[in-house]
Parts: C-alpha cells; structure tokens; sequence
C-alpha cells in the first residue's frame, strides 16, 4: 500500500489493485508543483470527494473526464454530475458500502459545511462526510474536513482502522490538539497523518503537537508526492 500526499488534503491511495485519488486539488494547490500535476493522478482508477469546497474540487472534473474515470462521493451530487457532467460515478450515503473492484469503501459521517458559488449565491449539494477505506487487510480512516465527534467512537468499533488521515491544521477543522484527542480518545490506529495544514499562513505549520499526544503512535508528517509505504 502507497498513500502518497499530494498537499493540502489531497492524497494519492494505491491500495488492493486501485489508485484512488482522494479530493485532488491540483490546479493552485500552492503545495502542488505544477509540473508534476499529471504524475500526481496518472494511472488513477477512482475519484473519492469528501465535500464540495473549492480546495477539495476544483480538479475534480477535469480529471474524471480526462482519464476516464468514476468519481465517488454522495449521492445528491453524484447524480447531478452524472447528467449534467455527462461523467461516470459512484454515489451513496452515509453508512453505506461500495465495492471498487476488491477495495471497499464505507461513507461516514463528518462534521464541517459543503458548498461551491453560484451566480445567485452558494449551492449546498449535499453534505460533508469521511471514508472506511479496507484493503489488503488494513482500514484507512480518511477524516474530511471535520471537528471530533463522539461519532469516531462508533467508527472505531465497526471499522477498527489501524491508519488515520486527519485533518488537523485548524480554523477551518479540528487543529493538532482537537486531533490528537480524537485519535486517543476513540481510535486504536497505528499510524496517523495529518493534513489540511501548511498550506496558508492561517493554517497550522507543524504536526509536532499531534506526534505528542499519541505516545507508540506513528505519526507522519507527509512530504508532496514522497510515497508512504505501509
């Protein structure tokens, strides 16, 4: 299994025979060197979209026409895309499970807001949420956009992921703190990587508070396009 950060919280997965590219935001992501944006999703097999906002969809489009390839994400804008956007996609809600050829994903519930601009004001399509991403006999709790919620307790005894993709960078999520008590307080993982940091000033810099928290825990700062191999 690779995950491979592609800035802000955009990842590359390649996970049970699929490369899934989760919120990829390419295009003015200042983390992402634009010379390296088609190394960023060639070969990719699926689209996952954790909510709407602009640093987590801007590309999203783009590239599910230009490769070819399905986006996942829930089912109110899935279904607008599909006939507007004339593209393939897989949509669902929370708590339920789809098969992407051997990797399965579960939807989970996240809290946080969903919505791009629209000539008359924001359109709301749908609303936020996380994934359960099980293959090669691991779980990966992909967090969105979030704060902690006592929901973590549920997914962490349905699911039990051993990784942990959290946002933690603040002001717009939960920070290194609110993280760190989330993943002590209702998950058992053995990695973590934060995201949703370094990428503006307002943002958090430094996962340092995070690594402190979780004691046996490891936890990886990322690096933009250096594969973490686990």
């Amino acid at each position: 299994m690779k995950i491979i950060w592609l800035g802000h919280a955009s990842f590359r997965i390649e996970i049970g025979g699929q490369c899934l590219l989760v919120d990829p935001w390419l295009t003015g992501n200042p983390m992402m060197p634009e010379d390296k944006r088609d190394k960023a999703t060639q070969g990719a097999t699926h689209i996952l979209l954790t909510h709407a906002h602009f640093d987590h969809v801007s590309d999203v489009l783009g590239v599910a026409k230009a490769q070819e390839i399905p986006v996942v994400g829930q089912f109110d804008l899935m279904s607008y895309w599909e006939k507007t956007e004339k593209i393939e996609v897989v949509g669902f809600n929370k708590g339920g499970t789809v098969d992407l050829g051997g990797v399965k994903v579960t939807m989970v519930h996240a809290v946080h807001s969903s919505s791009f601009g629209g000539e008359n004001g924001p359109n709301v399509p749908g609303t936020e949420c996380g994934y359960m991403i099980e293959g090669e006999g691991r779980t990966i709790y992909v967090s969105g956009d979030t704060d902690v919620m006592a929901d973590m307790k549920i997914f962490n005894a349905l699911h039990k992921p051993d990784i942990g993709i959290l946002c933690a960078g603040g002001h717009f999520t939960m920070d290194m703190r609110r993280a760190g008590y989330a993943a002590k307080e209702f998950f058992d993982f053995k990695t973590v990587i934060p995201c949703h940091y370094k990428t503006f000033p307002i943002l958090e810099q430094s996962a340092e508070e995070l690594a402190k928290a979780l004691p046996g825990v490891d936890v990886i700062e990322p690096e933009v396009l250096v594969p973490i191999e686990l």
